[in-house]
């Protein structure tokens, strides 16, 4: 599962740049980019307004792909991770901590003692001078 998530991010940049390629060959109101490429002409090979019924046709389908790849990449992000077994960096570490008990599994949970900590004096002493 590993592997779906950049197939599905490269999916998704091929699809954007095909998008803004496709816009910017179609033909605007005026002398846009796309009647450089011969968008506008009549002797196309698709003919007078096939290329402009092309054009938006593969604009449909990369736009369909784009927002598939971004429901995808949404879906695969938001999957929580199974993992074979539970493991963390501790497993297999024992502390030995002066003072305190041991916890084994034949003894159950105890709680390990704790050393007892100094007390401040109540009056502050303060120096003579």
């Amino acid at each position: 599962m590993e592997w779906l998530s950049p197939l599905l991010q490269a999916v998704q940049v091929i699809a954007s740049l095909s998008i803004i390629g496709l816009v910017l060959l179609q033909q605007g109101k005026g002398a846009e980019m796309g009647s450089a490429f011969g968008a506008g002409s009549a002797g196309s090979v698709f003919g007078a307004a096939g290329a402009a019924n092309f054009l938006s046709r593969m604009t449909r389908w990369a736009a369909i792909v784009f927002f598939a790849a971004t429901g995808g990449l949404a879906w695969v992000s938001h999957q929580p991770i199974r993992t074979e077994a539970e493991s963390s960096i501790m497993q297999g570490y024992e502390s030995v901590v002066p003072g305190a008990s041991v916890v084994t599994e034949q003894q159950g949970s105890e709680v390990p003692s704790i050393p007892e900590v100094p007390v401040a004096p109540s009056t502050p002493t303060v120096p003579a001078e």
